[in-house]
């Protein structure tokens, strides 16, 4: 079966003066459809380079990134737009709400790229929203609810699209540790709903909770393991 993701000798690099930074130094590696992972490693490591080239926020230097079998690192600024909004769904630290919008209008915003009606767009969301436990604050906004509960907004804007992949990026970061467990089983029971999830953190015990750790140092992949 072919590899939702699969990564080809991806190089990153960056020239400072007369220094080269090699942000992402050769890597190499495929991610199965369903795969629970987290890219770990100290600051400096490259798992947020790699993290924008997987979110198709930022293109490789060279190598071939191809999800879903197409080659994202040879896509437009229009194509890769288009690859985010369809295949990717994004949650943040910082949770990136709009704050002038409600729960249900966050989570719908998605969709208003591309062009589903009002009524489909309000279902969709409603339906995703109710998924994560906010049947009651869909009409609240982002001000009027908990970190823990913004955090599940930002879900449910994730998933309203039903992309092929979540990426999460340090999506515990801002949360206590009481919150941070409620999420983390949230994004549990999601991946034994069939959801493929990349996780980037820097906590041991948000990584446990994924199948495959891969631990990152000076742009390569130092180790991979499974838990």
């Amino acid at each position: 079966m072919m590899p939702l993701i699969s990564l080809v000798d991806i190089c990153k690099h960056y020239v400072m003066g007369q220094d080269t930074v090699r942000a992402l130094d050769g890597i190499s590696l495929d991610i199965a459809s369903n795969e629970y992972v987290a890219f770990t490693g100290a600051s400096g490591s490259g798992k947020s380079t790699l993290m924008n080239i997987l979110g198709a926020l930022d293109k490789p230097g060279s190598g071939d990134y191809l999800l879903n079998g197409r080659n994202v690192a040879q896509l437009n600024q229009d194509e890769l737009a288009e690859v985010r909004n369809r295949d990717i769904g994004f949650i943040f630290q910082n949770f990136n709400l709009l704050p002038r919008l409600s729960a249900l209008a966050n989570v719908m915003q998605p969709l208003i790229y591309r062009a589903v009606p009002l009524q489909a767009r309000e279902h969709a969301a409603r339906i995703v929203l109710e998924r994560v436990g906010l049947e009651k604050r869909m009409h609240h906004l982002p001000n009027q609810l908990s970190g823990g509960q913004r955090q599940r907004v930002a879900i449910a804007r994730a998933l309203v699209t039903q992309p092929s992949l979540l990426l999460a990026d340090e999506p515990t970061g801002n949360l206590d540790s009481a919150t941070t467990r409620d999420i983390m089983q949230l994004f549990d029971e999601l991946q034994r709903e069939g959801n493929t999830i990349v996780m980037v953190t820097h906590e041991p015990d948000i990584a446990r909770h994924c199948q495959r750790v891969v631990r990152m140092h000076d742009g390569k992949i130092a180790e991979h393991y499974w838990n």
